[in-house]
């Protein structure tokens, strides 16, 4: 599924413009993104030693994609927007009418929820439990990893019954992504009031919560990547839990000027497929945050088409990117693929879809599928600067 990280390709058929992009990163072109992890191994196949500091750079990946890449012209008549919506402090319906989440105190109860894909054994869960247990929530035990149907973690009244505790709970953790989740909002869901946590395929469950007119939803580490995290993703996560500030995310800034709105988070594979139900939250003066994994350039392209297609963007005010692991296409060994490349990049695609919004953007921040998943409250109060790349949580409920 498109929700889990992929698998390391071999190195057998390295294109040229592989090792192009990975030439120039090696031998002090800085200006260029780092490399993809098929140029890395096709140097280490090719005798170059690496060190660690040469793996990625965090910011400038523009340049070595105009050198391998066609450019895009951009969209609207003469490349002009063709809509200008960058208002500072639009409107926050939706805040108003949510069913707030009290902060998380020690003795809290906490259930784990197996939603989607069935769980490999209890190793990388239980170090996530421990962690929870370290800040003083109290875990329910669960027997999830003996769970499973086909590909699933149970049958679809074995995991909806997850998100519906019989004991008091103050936050549902679920345990991982990979699919399944949205299957379980084919039957209404009695959600209380409360936090879910979760991102990847939950991302159906979180956006399913909000549209119910319940706040606490965090876009954050699953139980199974909790304990991966750097110290600082893992603390942040416990400051959003515990009702305690947290502290800004910084990203690329591409100019827009500054907006406000209700903060939603989605990976964007998951979300594409809400749109048009009733699982879908008002997206008015929002300010909206996507990341994926694993999906080539022209999926991506695809998915945000429908978003435009279907005036899902019309309304939004400020549009972030998180982390798109593994989403950027590598050349194949065709040779009409070679001079010029048949081919788009990721940020390319990226940018040209959504450049005639007239909205505040920002690429690159610390969310998705990497290490390093910055935890974010869906409802709350958010500021996105265009300008700086900043984005703030004001307030969480």
């Amino acid at each position: 599924p498109a929700q889990q990280r992929p698998e390391p390709g071999g190195v057998r058929d390295v294109s040229r413009s592989d090792l192009l992009r990975a030439h120039l990163f090696f031998h002090g072109h800085r200006s260029h993104n780092g490399p993809s992890r098929r140029s890395v191994l096709a140097l280490l196949a090719h005798g170059h030693g690496l060190d660690a500091s040469q793996l990625l750079t965090p910011s400038a990946r523009k340049s070595i994609d105009d050198a391998v890449c066609p450019s895009f012209q951009p969209a609207g008549p003469g490349g002009k927007f063709v809509a200008d919506r960058a208002l500072l402090g639009k409107g926050l319906d939706l805040m108003a009418k949510l069913q707030p989440a009290s902060p998380l105190k020690p003795g809290d109860a906490v259930s784990c929820v197996a939603s989607s894909s069935a769980l490999n054994g209890d190793g990388r869960l239980n170090e996530g439990i421990q962690i929870l247990e370290s800040w003083g929530l109290s875990v329910h035990p669960q027997a999830l990893s003996e769970r499973r149907w086909g590909y699933l973690a149970g049958n679809d009244q074995e995991r909806r019954a997850d998100l519906e505790p019989k004991a008091q709970t103050a936050l549902l953790a679920c345990a991982r992504g990979g699919w399944g989740a949205a299957r379980l909002l084919e039957e209404k869901i009695a959600w209380k009031p409360g936090w879910l946590l979760g991102f990847s395929d939950v991302t159906a469950l979180l956006l399913a919560r909000l549209a119910a007119g319940f706040a606490g939803g965090v876009h954050g580490p699953l139980l199974t990547t909790l304990a991966a995290e750097p110290k600082w993703s893992q603390e942040r996560l416990r400051r959003l839990l515990f009702g305690e500030a947290i502290p800004d995310l910084h990203g690329r800034a591409t100019g827009g000027a500054q907006a406000s709105g209700p903060l939603i988070v989605a990976n964007l594979t998951v979300a594409t497929h809400l749109l048009g139900s009733t699982h879908f939250p008002n997206l008015h003066n929002a300010i909206l945050i996507f990341e994926d994994v694993g999906e080539a350039p022209y999926r991506i392209d695809r998915m945000l088409t429908q978003w435009r297609l279907c005036g899902a963007l019309d309304e939004i005010a400020g549009l972030g990117f998180g982390q798109f692991e593994g989403c950027d296409d590598d050349a194949t060994n065709d040779p009409d693929d070679q001079a010029p490349p048949r081919r788009f990049s990721l940020n390319q695609v990226l940018d040209e879809r959504t450049a005639d919004l007239g909205i505040p953007r920002v690429f690159d921040l610390p969310v998705g599928h990497r290490c390093g998943n910055a935890a974010l409250p869906l409802g709350a109060e958010a500021h996105l600067d265009g300008e700086t790349g900043r984005l703030r949580v004001s307030s969480l409920n």
